[in-house]
């Protein structure tokens, strides 16, 4: 993982075999990122991991073991005590041009990585919802 950081954005690079979610921990750390918004991913991965959310208690995860190439990833960092939460969503593309997305839940790079993301002032926290099962996020 390479990664660099002016002016509040960090651009990151990833290598193959690298885990998506544990190098943007890294980046965090590195960085010393309490919140940032994750406005740009591009590469392929293999072995993603994608989610949607049915309700409570209800979290469909599909494994997709082909290559897929990453036409977007978005979402939010949050730092709470020392632990980061990562809440990222991707529209993953196959090699027929069809789109699959959802909730971004895993994934090791397969050819190159590149995530841009911004580093924030804001304090966020993300606290557990009885209602709907999930962690939501906070603004103080």
């Amino acid at each position: 993982m390479q990664s660099k950081e002016k002016n509040n954005i960090i651009f990151v690079r990833l290598y193959p075999n690298e885990d998506v979610n544990e190098e943007l921990i890294n980046v965090c750390k590195k960085h010393n990122v309490d919140t940032a918004v994750v406005i740009s991913g591009i590469g392929q991965l293999n072995n993603a991991e994608l989610g949607y959310f049915k309700g409570k208690k209800d979290y469909s995860l599909k494994k997709y073991n082909e290559p897929l190439e990453i036409l977007s990833l978005t979402g939010n960092i949050c730092k709470d005590k020392e632990e980061y939460i990562i809440h990222l969503h991707a529209v993953l593309g196959d090699d027929k041009k069809n789109a699959l997305g959802g909730h971004f839940a895993s994934g090791k790079i397969s050819i190159t990585g590149e995530i841009v993301m911004i580093k924030t002032e804001h304090k966020a926290e993300r606290i557990f919802n009885k209602k709907t099962g999930l962690k939501d996020l906070f603004l103080e």
